[in-house]
């Protein structure tokens, strides 16, 4: 992962933790790996793993817990 994909995902992060719903959390995380993937990227592990957490976040809310 180079540097600027860390500084991203940095920045990213500090963004999400302003962000109350993981579903927006979830929607601007999903662009991001849609967007390195577009472009040839391999996805950061990290950002899959924001994702996974998210994503989870989504369903136990979704569910009421």
């Amino acid at each position: 992962m180079t540097e600027q994909m860390q500084s991203e995902i940095a920045e990213l992060n500090l963004k999400l933790e302003e962000i109350d719903d993981p579903r927006r959390s979830y929607a601007m995380v999903s662009e991001r790996i849609r967007a390195y993937r577009a472009h040839g990227y391999q996805v950061p592990e990290a950002l899959a793993l924001i994702e996974r957490r998210l994503a989870s976040e989504c369903m136990r809310e979704s569910q009421g817990r």
